[in-house]
């Protein structure tokens, strides 16, 4: 299968920035919004299928549109998602390019991981900084709050990330919707 085409990945990034919008609303319904973390998927999807600069673009239109139509996340909201989805898509796509094991599960976990693990330390620098700033008129900001907002209250959410990304990219691969990375290779 060729390369895909600009207007495939730029229709397929539209379809993840609207998912940013409609997945969140249905988990809120439900108050699971923070826990299952609905709009990262979308835009880890978009880096992982159409490469870093479309992943960056939908990690921050996504936040931003959704912000718009909805009201979820919140202004103050967007200060921390845009960049930690935005480094989302730019490092899952970056390094989908550029690591080769030879397996297409390794590179996808490879890709994924180092995504989410570099987005939740943007996210969390950048809500940090918007808090002692004074910005949002909170003064108190401890680490341990960080890491349990940002890792142990999302854990349900990140091993939903870590079961469904990759299985759903090898899926489309397999059915030759997206290009296989290793077309001839036992994966």
């Amino acid at each position: 299968m060729k390369e895909m085409s600009s207007v495939k990945r730029a229709c397929i990034c539209a379809v993840c920035i609207a998912l940013c919008y409609i997945l969140p609303l249905a988990f809120h319904a439900f108050g699971a919004g923070t826990v299952f973390l609905p709009m990262h998927i979308p835009v880890l999807l978009c880096g992982l299928i159409c490469g870093w600069s479309y992943g960056a673009f939908c990690g921050v239109a996504g936040p931003v549109l959704s912000c718009v139509l909805s009201g979820m996340p919140s202004a103050t909201g967007l200060v921390s998602m845009v960049p930690e989805l935005c480094v989302y898509g730019l490092v899952s796509g970056l390094l989908l390019r550029f690591v080769r094991t030879r397996s297409t599960y390794a590179d996808l976990y490879i890709a994924l991981l180092c995504a989410m693990l570099l987005g939740r330390i943007v996210g969390g620098a950048a809500k940090a900084l918007f808090y002692l700033s004074g910005a949002s008129g909170m003064t108190e900001l401890s680490i341990g709050l960080l890491a349990t907002t940002y890792f142990v209250e999302s854990l349900p959410g990140i091993l939903i990330q870590l079961v469904l990304l990759p299985t759903l990219v090898f899926t489309l691969m397999k059915a030759k919707l997206i290009p296989e990375r290793y077309p001839r290779a036992v994966t």
